[in-house]
This record gives structure tokens, sequence and C-alpha cells, in this order.
């Protein structure tokens, strides 16, 4: 007997791609949707590596279950309970025996239910005879959660579906280390340096600063679109993003009193996702606040850029959002590092590299303290690059933007003697 799981969705290109990931992807996933899932292990090292899968902020929507009893324990349990929208079931042997195990699973599984099979054996005539059957995904053992993870998201995206882009939140260890001119910033250098489609989603409704410092006034912005209820939908998002130039958009905030701010992660979470269905970057500019939904949607975004002072209170609070990043964020990226406003005069500093060190992070970036420069840059409505493109802190913002996006193309070596040299021959004076 065949398989009566959704075979359609293994025919033809899904199943090229499926095939070509098959040995174990180590890609970046975005957010599962709102399923169930449950697994079956028959090895503890699966079991450990499910149970991280299941802890990760990208399976956040997900119910999802992680035991033991492989195959046997699945057929068990489906007997008398209805079968989840993902069925991951770790197979420690193979050949007839795991397709006889699988015909027996397919009697009371419902047909709508996706099946990702863990198995020890790298074959390709046994991969094409699951696929044949309708298994959705085949993952060769030892996994780690991100490949578990990356599988499912492969499982829900649709054939031509756009990429969903990614965010990048920025949040001060402590109030006025400068977090926002250094968001606003970073997504200038990144649409205008690296010519990518930036949006920047300013999220200090009552105090935010990102429509003076581009000096843009748009009649809406956010807070629009978060207490626009049913009618938030990919148009509204569209409607409301007030362009900047043509690779940036803004979402400014109102910065007003008229109402209070008490928001939920949901409607935060909504705008984000549909915000990101449209531009490949989104940079967040996050309060120096700590409540439910800023610490939500810290934890969610794909990336962190930690901006600071070198003293010990900015230390300390640092010291506390990588500790809570590190609990929860195990499978991402360690958090940037930026120290903002390096050698105030006469103010007792912590060294930047001890400084790092302590946070057993490496600094991304180091900005100079330059209230000439950024105090004209902010009266003016201008970013750093504009008021003065040689600046050292425009380079920085260059630099981290790079970073962060994986173009760091700096070579090694790049100040030894003989990259001086290489750079006199392809450069000579005069020339």
């Amino acid at each position: 007997m065949t398989l009566a799981f959704d075979q359609e969705r293994n025919s033809g290109p899904a199943a090229a791609s499926a095939a070509a990931a098959m040995p174990g992807s180590a890609q970046v996933a975005t957010l599962l949707p709102r399923i169930s899932i449950q697994a079956f292990c028959d090895t503890r090292e699966v079991f450990a590596a499910l149970e991280e899968a299941r802890s990760d902020r990208r399976t956040s929507r997900t119910q999802m279950s992680v035991q033991m009893g492989g195959v046997a324990a699945a057929i068990e349990f489906y007997e008398e309970s209805p079968t989840p929208n993902v069925v991951i079931l770790e197979c420690g042997h193979s050949g007839d025996r795991l397709l006889a195990d699988l015909d027996r699973l397919a009697e009371v599984c419902d047909q709508e239910t996706q099946v990702v099979v863990v198995g020890h054996a790298n074959d390709v005539m046994l991969y094409r005879q699951l696929m044949a059957r309708g298994v959705s995904e085949y993952l060769v053992a030892p996994i780690g959660p991100v490949d578990a993870i990356a599988a499912m998201c492969r499982l829900f995206a649709q054939e031509g579906q756009q990429q969903i882009g990614r965010s990048v939140a920025f949040i001060g260890a402590k109030g006025g280390v400068g977090a926002s001119t250094i968001a606003h910033n970073f997504a200038w250098a990144m649409s205008q340096d690296l010519t990518k489609n930036v949006a920047l989603a300013d999220l200090d409704l009552p105090f935010g600063t990102a429509g003076l410092d581009f000096n843009q006034d748009p009649a809406q912005g956010i807070a629009d679109a978060i207490f626009a209820g049913d009618r938030l939908d990919e148009a509204l998002i569209d409607k409301l993003l007030w362009k900047c130039t043509e690779r940036l958009s803004l979402f400014a905030a109102p910065s007003t009193l008229d109402r209070d701010y008490d928001l939920d992660f949901e409607s935060i979470e909504s705008v984000i996702d549909l915000t990101r269905g449209l531009v490949p970057h989104l940079v967040l500019d996050l309060p120096h606040q700590w409540n439910g939904w800023t610490r939500q949607t810290l934890l969610s975004a794909d990336d962190i850029v930690i901006v600071a002072a070198p003293d010990l209170g900015n230390l300390r609070n640092a010291k506390n959002l990588v500790d809570l990043l590190k609990q929860h964020r195990r499978n991402d990226r360690q958090p940037f590092l930026v120290l903002n406003q390096v050698g105030i005069p006469k103010r007792p500093e912590i060294a930047p590299r001890e400084f790092a060190a302590a946070l057993d992070l490496v600094l991304s970036a180091e900005i100079a303290f330059d209230p000439q420069l950024f105090g004209t840059a902010a009266n003016n409505g201008q970013m750093i690059s504009e008021a003065q493109a040689n600046a050292k802190a425009a380079d920085a913002f260059r630099q981290l933007a790079r970073c962060v996006v994986g173009q760091n193309d700096t070579p090694r070596g790049a100040n030894t003697l003989i990259a001086q040299l290489m750079a006199r021959l392809k450069h000579p004076k005069g020339k």
C-alpha cells in the first residue's frame, strides 16, 4: 500500500529542491507558521536536537512535542489520536523494514499530514523510494536543530513565493547611548552604500526621532499600521511606508502624546511580518524600555545590534542582554556590539577591547565622540555620510552594514607590509 500522505508536494521542482538539500541543510530558516508538530525519536542525539528546535525562536508559533519511541510509538499513538500538520520520525533501520513501517503508519495518518523522516542511511535509492511514497522530507542523521527547522520551513514555502526579508533590531544598553542614531545611519548605509532595499521602523512611538533625523514628515506611519486591526494587510503596509530615497523606506513614529501606547506583541509581530514580505531588509529601532512586546520583538529578530557606551553601567546592562540572548537564541548569530561616544574628554572609560572581551563578543564598530559632527547632522536632518562623507563614523556605519549582511570583504592581513606593498603596486603615485 502506498502512503496516503500528500504526494503532490513531492513532485517536480519541490522534490528536486528537497533532494539537493537532503544531506542536512544549515540554512537560516524563517519563522514557522502556526502549525502542530509531533516528533518520535529513536536516539537521544536526535531527541536533543529536536528538543532544542522546539525551544528555538523560529518555532515559537508552533505547538511542538518531542518523545522517544520512533515509528512504533507513532503508529500506536495515532491509532487513538488525530495526526498533526507535521510528523517527524526517526528511523534507526532502513530498507524494506522502514518502508513497511511507513505503510503501517499511512493507515492511521491523515492525508494532509506531512512526514519528515530522519534516517541513518545516506542512500539515494532509499530517498527516492520515500519520496515516491509521499514522504515530504528525508534528513540524514546526525542533524542539528536548525536543520530540522529549515526542513519544515521548506514544506510550507509555496513555489514562487517571495523570499521573506531579514530583520535587524537595534537596542541601547542604556538610554541616551545613541542607539537610534546608529540604527538610522546603519539603514542609510545599507541602502546607499550597499544598494539594498531597506525599511526602517521607528518603534519608539511617543518619542521616536526617525522623522527628524531624515528630515521627513509623513502624514501616517507605523502607529497607523499597529492600530489598523482587521484592515492590516500588505497593501496598507505598502501605502504607509514613506519613501525617503529610492531604496530606503521609513515607518516613522507619530512622536505625539495624544494617546497611550500600551502595545501587545501580536500587533507588532503582524506589522513586522507583513513588512518583511515587502522588503528584503527591515531595521527595527527599539525604544529603551523593557516590557513584553519589546522583549519578544528583540528575541524574534533575525539579527541584533547592541549599542553601548564604554562605562560600567552600560557593561552591566549589556551583559544582562547578552546572557538573555544566549539563553533564548542558541541557534542564532551572536549579537553585534557597537560602542558609541568613545573618548569623551575627562570621562573614565573601559577600553573598547576589554568591554567586548567581558561580553565574549567581537567589537563590530567603535564610534568616537564627535558632538560637532553628530549635532550638525541631527540639526540639519542629515545622516553622517551626508554631513561629512569621509568621516570615520561614516566608514564605521558602512563596515557595520557589510558585517551584518555578510559582505565583510576586508581581506585578511590587509594591514600587513605585503598588503601595503601590493596596494602600492596596484595604485602607484601619480596615477
